[in-house]
């Protein structure tokens, strides 16, 4: 999985895109499925071929309303694709989003929300410890 910050490329972003944000029974989206909303949200040519050449890198200056169309069907704003810093930062929240996807994550987390402030802290430190025991080399900050 690539990352997105820094130097990340166009295909680099639409592709953590992919990998991240699924349909509701948590497949991935197809080519022809994004093509297809991004024509209907446009109006303009948006071809299975060039969503797979932008992926790829194959493509890597697409029209300013072809990344917005991108950015409307992904959720995110199109600043995603332009400016590195907030590719970076919402690099962590997509993970997150990611994240909360799975069930079990999801279900945690949910019921962390009513905790005191004390009681979340006791959480993290103890998802801290198991990520260090299953992960040695794992630390919060990555």
């Amino acid at each position: 999985m690539n990352e997105t910050g820094g130097n990340a490329t166009l295909a680099d972003k639409v592709e953590r895109l992919f990998d991240v944000v699924r349909r509701p029974d948590g497949e991935r989206y197809t080519n022809e499925q994004v093509a297809q909303a991004c024509r209907d949200s446009t109006g303009e040519s948006f071809s299975t071929t060039y969503l797979w050449q932008l992926r790829t890198g194959k493509r890597d200056n697409p029209t300013k309303r072809h990344l917005e169309a991108l950015a409307q069907f992904f959720q995110v704003p199109p600043a995603y694709f332009f400016d590195d810093e907030q590719s970076a930062k919402l690099d962590e929240e997509i993970a997150l989003l990611g994240a909360l996807r799975e069930a079990g994550v999801r279900s945690i987390a949910l019921r962390t929300v009513n905790l005191s402030v004390d009681g979340q802290a006791v959480i993290s430190d103890m998802v801290e410890a198991i990520a260090r025991r299953e992960n040695p080399g794992a630390t919060r900050d990555g």
